[in-house]
C-alpha cells in the first residue's frame, strides 16, 4: 500500500463538451514543429550546454528541419543573451529557420529580450504569466482582472517595442502558463484579451501556446480542453493553436496526438523528450507516430542514430536502450519466438508493398538502422559472458554498442566452429577484429602541432604497402586526424567516443572506443585502440574503424 490513501487527490473534473468531435478524427498532416531543446531542454540539465555544444544542437535541429525554434531566455542570463546574439550577428540562422526567445510578462525583461533579438530577421516573442487559481491565489496574491492586466499590458508594450525595431519580421507568442489548471472561461477571457491588444489578423497571425505546464490529467482531458478552446475563441482564423504537453503522467505524445485532432496547429517540445521534471512531449516520436501512419512529418530522421549521437553529446545524457524508434535494443529481438517471426517477415516482405513485419512497426532501414541488430545477442548467445570475460580477464570494459556489435562477431565464429570459446579464444577474436586490423591503413606515427586555436597533427599511415604523410587540423587531436584521412579519400564521421584505462599504475594502457561511420554508408562500426599514450590509442581506434568499415562495404582508397 501507497502512505498515504488515494482519498488524499482527487479526479480531474471531466470538460462539458456533449458533441466532441476529435474521437472521429484522425490526423492526416504534420503540425508546425517548434523545438524547445535550447531553452526548456537545456534549463533542465545537470550542466547547461557550453557556448559550443548549443551551437552543434541548434545546427543538428536545423539539419532535421526545424523551421521555429526557441534558442533562449535571453533576459535570465548573460549565457543565454549572448548566444541569441551570436546567432545573429553570426548568421547561423538559415533564412527559413525562425528563431524564438522567452520572457516573462514584465517590462524590464521583455525589454531585454528586444535587446538581444536587435538584426534579426524574423523572431518570435514568446511572452507568459501564470493563469491558474494556485498561482494567482498562492504565488502571487492577484486577482483575475489583474492577471488579465498583466498580459495585456505585456502585449501592448510587445506590440510598441515591435513597431520601433521595423527591420525584424515579428510574431507574438503567448502562453497563459498551467493552462490545464486554470478555469475553461478565465484561459478564454485572458487570451481573447491578449488576441484583441496584438491585433491579430489572418495575415498578423497570434500564437496561442496551451501548455499542459504539469500534466494533470488523462489524455482526452487535454483534447477536450483543446477543442473547446478551439470552438470558443474569437478571430480564430488570426490564431495559431499550439502545444506545450509536458509528461508528467507519462502520457504527453498521446496527449498531443489527442490534442492535435481536437483543432491545435502546432506542437513544441524536445528531442526525446527532454525538458523540466519528466520532460516535454518526444518530438521523435511524436513525428515518427506520423510516418508510421502515412502521414510525413516533414522531418529528417533517415540517420537517427546521427541525430542521437548529437544530442547525447549536447546535453550529456544518454538515451535510454527501450526508448521508441532510437533506442540501442529496440530493433533487437531476444526472444526466440520474436527472432523467428522477424525472420520470416524479413523474408516475406516485398520491397514495393506496404510495410507488414512481425513486432517491428516501422521498417528500420528508414531510420538508417541496419537489419544486422536484429540478431540474437542475450545472455544465452553469449553477450553477457562475453562482456564479463574481457572485462575481467583482459581489463577491457566494452561500450554497450559495442557489446552488441561484438556479440555477433561471436555468434558467427560459434556457428561456424561449434563448440565453447574459453577466454583466450574471445580475446583472440576481439584482438583480430578490432586490434590487428591493418589490412587497409595502418597506423605507422603521429606528431602533433598547435596552429592558433587550432590543433594539427602530421600523420604517418600505411596504406597498400605505401607510406603517406598526412596533415590536417580540427577542434583536437582526433578530428584533425579526421581532417588528415580525407587526403586519401576517406570521409569519416566519428559517432561516439569514450576510453577506459586497462590496468593501473605505470603499467597502465589507455583503451579508445570509437563508432564511426562512412559518407554513403549506413553501417556504423567500432574501433578500437590500444596504447600508454591516449591520444595514439585514439588514433589507432580511428585506423581500425577505417578498416572495420572497409571489411563491411565502405570504400577505403587512395585519393
Amino acid at each position: 500500500m501507497l502512505k498515504n490513501p488515494a482519498s488524499k487527490y482527487t479526479a480531474f473534473p471531466p470538460v462539458g463538451i456533449a458533441d466532441r468531435q476529435w474521437p472521429g478524427r484522425t490526423i492526416t498532416h504534420a503540425p508546425v514543429w517548434m523545438s524547445t531543446d535550447l531553452r526548456d531542454g537545456n534549463q533542465a540539465l545537470f550542466e547547461p550546454m557550453n557556448a559550443e555544444r548549443k551551437m552543434r544542437m541548434f545546427k543538428t535541429l536545423c539539419q532535421v528541419g526545424f523551421k521555429e525554434i526557441e534558442v533562449a531566455f535571453p533576459s535570465a542570463s548573460q549565457t543565454d543573451f549572448d548566444f541569441v546574439r551570436k546567432l545573429i550577428t553570426g548568421r547561423h540562422i538559415p533564412d527559413d529557420v525562425t528563431i524564438e526567445v522567452l520572457a516573462p510578462a514584465r517590462e524590464a525583461l521583455i525589454r531585454r529580450t528586444f535587446e538581444a533579438l536587435k538584426g534579426a530577421r524574423r523572431a518570435i516573442v514568446h511572452i507568459y504569466n501564470a493563469t491558474s487559481k494556485p498561482f494567482r491565489e498562492i504565488v502571487f496574491g492577484m486577482s483575475k482582472a489583474e492577471v488579465v492586466d498583466m498580459a495585456v499590458s505585456a502585449v501592448k508594450l510587445v506590440k510598441q517595442l515591435c513597431t520601433e525595431n521595423p527591420e525584424t519580421e515579428w510574431v507574438l507568442e503567448y502562453s497563459p502558463e498551467n493552462f490545464t489548471a486554470t478555469e475553461l472561461d478565465f484561459a478564454l477571457e485572458v487570451c481573447n484579451a491578449v488576441t484583441e491588444a496584438w491585433g491579430a489578423t489572418p495575415d498578423n497571425k497570434i500564437i496561442l501556446n496551451l501548455p499542459t505546464t504539469v500534466e494533470m490529467a488523462t489524455p482526452n482531458i487535454y483534447a477536450d480542453q483543446i477543442e473547446w478552446m478551439h470552438r470558443h475563441l474569437a478571430h480564430r482564423d488570426s490564431i495559431i493553436v499550439s502545444l506545450h504537453p509536458h509528461n508528467d503522467r507519462g502520457t504527453a505524445v498521446a496527449a498531443a496526438e489527442l490534442a492535435l485532432m481536437a483543432g491545435a496547429d502546432r506542437v513544441e517540445g524536445c528531442l526525446f523528450g527532454s525538458g523540466e521534471r519528466t520532460g516535454n512531449v518526444d518530438l521523435v516520436t511524436l513525428a515518427l507516430n506520423l510516418y508510421t501512419q502515412g502521414v510525413s512529418p516533414n522531418l529528417d530522421f533517415s540517420d537517427i542514430n546521427a541525430v542521437a549521437r548529437h544530442f547525447e553529446y549536447c546535453t550529456q545524457m544518454p538515451i535510454h536502450p527501450r526508448h521508441p524508434y532510437v533506442g540501442d535494443l529496440v530493433f533487437t529481438a531476444f526472444s526466440g519466438s520474436h527472432q523467428d517471426a522477424i525472420k520470416k517477415g524479413f523474408s516475406a516482405q516485398e520491397a514495393d508493398a506496404l510495410w507488414n513485419l512481425p513486432y517491428l512497426p516501422i521498417d528500420p532501414a528508414d531510420l538508417g538502422r541496419s537489419y544486422d541488430s536484429v540478431i540474437r545477442i542475450n545472455s544465452q548467445s553469449g553477450k553477457g559472458g562475453v562482456a564479463y570475460l574481457l572485462e575481467t580477464e583482459y581489463g577491457v570494459v566494452m561500450p554497450r554498442r559495442l557489446q552488441v556489435e561484438f556479440s555477433g562477431e561471436v555468434q558467427r565464429y560459434t556457428d561456424k566452429h561449434g563448440g565453447e570459446m574459453e577466454a583466450t579464444d574471445i580475446w583472440a577474436l576481439f584482438a583480430q577484429t578490432y586490434l590487428d586490423t591493418g589490412n587497409s591503413v595502418s597506423y605507422v606515427e603521429h606528431h602533433l602541432f598547435e596552429d592558433g586555436q587550432a590543433q594539427g597533427i602530421h600523420l604517418t599511415v600505411s596504406m597498400s604497402g605505401e607510406t603517406h604523410v598526412l596533415s590536417g587540423e580540427g577542434n583536437g587531436p582526433i578530428d584533425a586526424a579526421v581532417h588528415a584521412l580525407r587526403k586519401l579519400g576517406i570521409v569519416l564521421q566519428v559517432r561516439s567516443y569514450e576510453e577506459r584505462s586497462m590496468g593501473k599504475g605505470g603499467d597502465a594502457k589507455a583503451c579508445a572506443f570509437m563508432e564511426v561511420t562512412q559518407t554513403g554508408n549506413e553501417r556504423e562500426c567500432y574501433g578500437v585502440g590500444m596504447d600508454a599514450n591516449i591520444v595514439t590509442a585514439s588514433i589507432k581506434a580511428l585506423m581500425s574503424g577505417v578498416n572495420r568499415l572497409s571489411v563491411n562495404g565502405a570504400t577505403v582508397r587512395a585519393a
